[in-house]
């Protein structure tokens, strides 16, 4: 099969299409035709060398959906034909409130969807929603499962929470605010485009504010008061600001660092507010159960920025390294 192998760090150009093997099916393992694939800042940072764990060579990409080619001796829920996507959690574990020790994310170090077969687990196969595109189905995993998550697992949603957004635009950060949504809540975004603010509030939001203003979160804070619950993928400098809006009881889940790390935080406001802070990382078979089960309920589709082809990878990386996107940027495969 054709594939993207990664196999120095030095940025989007780094990927070489190479024809590779697709390797020896285990009884317990499927082979997938991807028919499209979609990217995450993950993978951008891993051409560069900034993540955790760095194991190379690696095919890259942790999202993707097709139709099952071929499927090990012990394989009895799919059958060659099925429409299927993945769960890019590998060896989550049985507990929910935490990942074991063997947990990794598809794409780096085990191949990931940037190629045209996928050999893994059938348990972390799962049916194609029937109402999605290839490429709508291909975005949704490993963001959607991070906001879902956040949100519902770590964040402990209630109907007519105050949700604030940073960075609307990112397809965790658009996930969690169709998600808070279509769950009753209340959601607040910033971002430093004007546009991007009008799009997401025609998704549902209820108001926007531009973060590259000072005063931004006391506008915030004068219109709508302290919010119970801010979903975080930016941190840096801004993240002091979102403890300074939250309410009593409140909480804030983090799930990345695009800026960097946080500042000096003072304490007492965490303390005084009985608030909590609380990380997160993708999430258990479980919870993809129910997020798939909760996007079916609802008819969500994900927020689509551009759809690129097989061919043209390392420019869809390239694009997601500008950082101006607001949805998934997508491969088309099949």
């Amino acid at each position: 099969m054709k594939a993207y192998i990664l196999r120095d760090t030095k940025g989007p150009e780094s990927l070489k299409m190479e024809n590779v093997e697709i390797g020896t099916l285990d009884r317990n393992e499927v082979v997938v035709k991807l028919k499209a694939a979609s990217l995450n800042r993950r993978d951008y940072f891993i051409t560069h060398g900034m993540y955790p764990g760095m194991k190379l060579d690696a095919i890259l990409g942790s999202d993707g959906a097709g139709v099952i080619e071929a499927v090990g001796e012990a394989v009895k829920s799919f059958s060659v034909g099925d429409e299927v996507i993945m769960n890019p959690s590998l060896n989550w574990g049985d507990r929910d409130d935490i990942n074991s020790e063997e947990f990794t994310v598809l794409g780096m170090p085990s191949n990931g969807t940037f190629a045209e077969y996928l050999k893994l687990p059938v348990e972390n196969v799962y049916k194609k929603p029937a109402y999605l595109s290839w490429e709508e189905a291909a975005a949704i995993p490993l963001a959607a499962l991070t906001a879902y998550r956040s949100l519902i697992t770590r964040g402990q949603l209630q109907k007519d929470d105050v949700v604030l957004i940073p960075g609307i635009g990112s397809g965790v950060a658009l996930y969690a605010l169709q998600i808070a949504v279509a769950f009753g809540a209340k959601v607040i975004v910033t971002s430093s485009s004007e546009e991007k603010i009008a799009k997401a509030i025609e998704l549902g939001a209820i108001a926007g504010f531009n973060y590259r203003e000072n005063d931004w979160y006391k506008k915030l804070r004068k219109e709508f008061g302290l919010v119970n619950l801010t979903i975080d993928g930016v941190g840096g400098e801004s993240f002091n600001r979102l403890i300074d809006l939250t309410g009593q009881g409140g909480r804030i889940v983090s799930y990345g660092a695009t800026n960097g790390p946080v500042p000096q935080t003072v304490l007492p406001k965490v303390f005084f507010k009985n608030m909590d802070i609380r990380g997160t990382t993708m999430g258990s078979p479980r919870e993809f159960e129910q997020m798939l089960a909760f996007f079916e309920q609802h008819k969500i589709k994900p927020i689509l920025d551009q759809s690129f082809e097989f061919v043209d990878v390392i420019s869809a990386l390239q694009k997601m390294g500008e950082g101006n996107n607001f949805g998934k940027i997508t491969i088309k495969i099949g």
